[in-house]
């Protein structure tokens, strides 16, 4: 189970399962993750039915400190992405 599926796996199989070339399907993928990015930095919300949600996350300006040193170290407020799998894909996984 240590195998895992990149993006030139991804568009063999799209190829496959809609019968289309290799490069089609390498830039319906492209299009789909950017148009995902783009709303991401936009601040939306990305809902896929059946997969999960894509969200931007606000982390606050907090106090941490340095492991070595134990100095503490003033950390600024910064944004990430938080992804949340819908329930159907939960039980898939099960």
């Amino acid at each position: 189970m240590s195998e895992s599926m990149n993006k030139k796996v991804l568009a063999d199989l799209v190829s496959e399962k809609l019968s289309i070339t290799k490069k089609q399907s390498t830039e319906i993928i492209d299009v789909v993750l950017e148009e995902i990015a783009v709303a991401l930095k936009e601040g939306k919300k990305v809902d896929l039915a059946g997969f999960g949600s894509f969200s931007v996350k606000e982390r606050s300006a907090r106090t941490g400190f340095n492991p070595l040193t134990k100095e503490s170290i003033q950390i600024e407020a910064s944004r990430g992405v938080g992804f949340k799998p819908a329930k159907a894909l939960k039980d898939l996984v099960k």
